[in-house]
């Protein structure tokens, strides 16, 4: 098992502080979710095509990879299948060029559950990307997000779409606090489809999410990294600190030597 952080938590760092930063403190990854004020990542500046080979060099010197590109690709979204797919397929091609394995989209655009979507039609846009990613050698991520947070939806779409090109993003937070299932309940169910896992932690206050620093909510993160250990997980727990939503949260150098060092005491 392997660890990184999402720059979605560091907003306002150049892309050599955030290099500097994963070495620093022993990340082995970086996920990619926007650089300074460029979200896309296409168009930030080190993964484009002039520049990505010097950029994968660079962080090949440094002992870092980045583990997944992290889309806002919405497959669920009919009205604007077209832009979204094109969004995903260019999320493909960066990853491929720069040789990461894994690029997110959305099946469902909210993160707390709110109206349902077709599971039908996402299926069949996942499919139909799932071509184009199998070209690539890129494998496509369904975040459990939204209504996909309850894990027997996001099991019927896997099923669905049963391609070895399109798998799941277990964001642990979600389907305990949205769908109050136990992690080990959310794991059974999609353990054979899990690549990727985000890791945050947060309480509910007033009936709201209010996010805290790891192991300061309820969230169970330490049950959840112990069942991935104990099931040799070989991918990426990436920290979705998300400062970039959420300005009021702590800054991204606390945050993220908190979580680095919560995490080695797991693993230890």
């Amino acid at each position: 098992m392997k660890v990184s952080f999402s720059t979605l938590g560091c907003p306002e760092w150049s892309w050599a502080e955030i290099t500097a930063m994963a070495k620093d403190l022993g990340f082995n990854g970086i996920e990619i979710r926007g650089v300074g004020k460029e979200l896309y990542a296409p168009k930030i500046k080190e993964f484009l095509p002039e520049n990505i080979e010097g950029t994968k060099k660079k962080l090949e010197e440094m002992g870092l990879s980045i583990p997944c590109f992290t889309s806002s690709s919405c497959l669920f979204d009919e009205s604007n299948i077209e832009t979204n797919m094109e969004e995903a397929k260019e999320y493909i091609d960066t990853a491929s060029a720069i040789g990461t394995k894994y690029v997110r989209v959305l099946g469902d655009g909210q993160a707390e559950p709110k109206e349902d979507i077709s599971l039908d039609f996402l299926a069949d846009s996942l499919i139909k990307l799932a071509d184009y990613a199998k070209e690539k050698n890129v494998i496509v991520l369904v975040e459990t997000n939204g209504v996909l947070s309850d894990s027997l939806k996001m099991s019927e779409l896997m099923k669905k779409v049963s391609s070895a090109n399109i798998a799941v993003l277990w964001d642990v937070h979600h389907p305990y606090r949205f769908m109050n299932e136990p992690v080990e309940e959310t794991y059974s169910r999609l353990k054979d489809f899990i690549k990727h896992v985000h890791i945050k932690d947060s309480v509910m206050e007033e009936g709201a999410v209010k996010y805290k620093m790891t192991g300061h909510g309820d969230v169970p993160v330490k049950e959840a990294i112990k069942l991935l250990m104990e099931n040799n997980f070989e991918g990426y727990i990436s920290y979705e600190w998300v400062k970039r939503w959420c300005d009021e949260l702590e800054d991204p150098g606390v945050a993220f030597s908190q979580f680095i060092n919560y995490i080695k005491g797991i693993i230890r």
